[in-house]
């Protein structure tokens, strides 16, 4: 018991800002909801509000956890024939955890790298794994976008201020992002030479004390990492099926501020706008610079559902959505963390052999 109360306030000490972040996020979410008078109307919305599809809102998140665990499983039995599905629900709770509390989302990987290779899998091929996760994710929320705003453009066009920047923005940090992933995850030269300018630039800032060994050593892993990179190119299958996978994720995800419409009493608008709408949603605060894409989660919903929700009630339904698909994240993934440390570590013998 004290060492967990140990490991857990270690945990809240260095990730202090993305806690203090995610309370005052919901202070202001809080904030504006009783200064918006949107608290007046808790009691009309509680009166008429249905349970049955908040309960619908919160198995489409939980189901989106459970996913995300099943696309990384998918890609650790490429490589570990013997991994278990638990160890990947564990560590794909734990990427969601740290995406929550870090800047730009950027802790959720390298928690998941150091989570696996603890559980018994070498840095380079859980890299390795984690990057083309990461690239089929983003490319199938890419693709997911476009679609819809093919689709919907006129609608949004006519009832969401701004939308052509917002849009134009959003695409442009996703794409990106994408190109950068898929560079490093398929050009073997051009990681190396990022390796030893970087190497370079802390050895002239007196970072870095013996940069030959270092090379050597970061070297061996990301000849690993494309070992397996080349393991998943002869894979097509594979592929198919994480992207499958993934589209049904984005799309359980997508239906949630649907779901809490249809909580409040309300069905005047379908499920297939909706769902561009938190498509859009996803894609443009995904590079907030805050934890948790906070502010620019909440000031994207207030932008493109504005439409959908009467007055009085659109704050509430942003507070509900924020709570369901962020705050609700944060006590499964600090869980999952505390599970994956007494999971038991599998063999790296037992790994599958890429050379």
């Amino acid at each position: 018991m004290a060492r967990s109360l140990h490991v857990l306030r270690d945990t809240v000490r260095r990730n202090l800002f993305g806690v203090l972040t995610a309370c005052i996020s919901f202070g202001i979410l809080l904030f504006f909801l009783f200064w918006g008078g949107g608290a007046a109307s808790l009691s009309q919305i509680a009166a008429a509000s249905k349970p049955e599809w908040l309960l619908l809102a919160i198995g489409c998140c939980v189901l989106v956890w459970l996913l995300e665990g099943v696309t990384l499983h998918l890609f650790c039995r490429a490589l570990y024939k013997d991994w278990r599905l638990p160890y990947s629900v564990c560590t794909g709770l734990i990427g969601i955890l740290y995406s929550c509390l870090t800047p730009f989302s950027t802790g959720g990987q390298p928690m998941q790298i150091y989570t696996m290779h603890r559980l018994g899998m070498d840095t380079g091929k859980s890299g390795s794994i984690i990057a083309i996760k990461t690239l089929v994710y983003q490319g199938v929320l890419l693709v997911l976008t476009l679609v819809m705003i093919v689709w919907k453009l006129p609608y949004f066009q006519q009832n969401v201020s701004d939308f052509s920047f917002v849009t134009i923005l959003g695409l442009l940090s996703n794409s990106a992002f994408l190109l950068f992933v898929a560079l490093f995850f398929f050009s073997p030269r051009i990681t190396d030479r990022l390796l030893r300018g970087g190497l370079k630039v802390l050895m002239r800032l007196h970072l870095c004390r013996k940069p030959l060994v270092r090379y050597s050593k970061i070297h061996r892993e990301l000849s690993s990492f494309h070992g397996s990179s080349k393991l998943f190119g002869k894979n097509p299958r594979l592929y198919l099926l994480a992207i499958f996978v993934t589209v049904v994720q984005i799309l359980l995800g997508c239906m949630v501020p649907y779901l809490i419409y249809r909580t409040f009493g309300f069905s005047d608008v379908g499920p297939d706008v909706m769902v561009a709408a938190q498509a859009y949603v996803s894609m443009v605060s995904a590079f907030v610079p805050l934890p948790g894409a906070s502010g620019g989660a909440e000031g994207s919903f207030l932008l493109f559902f504005g439409p959908f929700f009467p007055t009085g009630t659109l704050l509430p339904a942003t507070v509900l959505w924020r709570m369901l698909t962020y705050y609700m994240s944060l006590p499964m993934g600090a869980l999952c963390t505390w599970i994956s440390g007494h999971l038991k570590p599998l063999p790296k013998a037992e790994a599958i052999k890429t050379e």
